[in-house]
């Protein structure tokens, strides 16, 4: 039930546009395991970036 309810959590997250900080961890260890892994607040701020233009001067129209 736990697992199931952290999917659900997990999916309604990026529903509304919230990155996944504890999957980013999990595979960093995983997959990566000498390299650093971001801080919270950097994964966030790096995910806004990506998603909405950020430093790139993202426009909408």
């Amino acid at each position: 039930m736990t697992r199931l309810f952290a999917k659900l959590r997990r999916t309604a997250l990026m529903m509304v546009g919230m990155p996944d900080y504890d999957g980013y961890v999990g595979h960093m260890q995983a997959h990566h395991p000498g390299a650093p892994v971001m801080t919270r607040t950097q994964f966030f701020r790096e995910r806004q970036e990506a998603r909405y233009g950020g430093k790139k001067g993202g426009k909408c129209c």
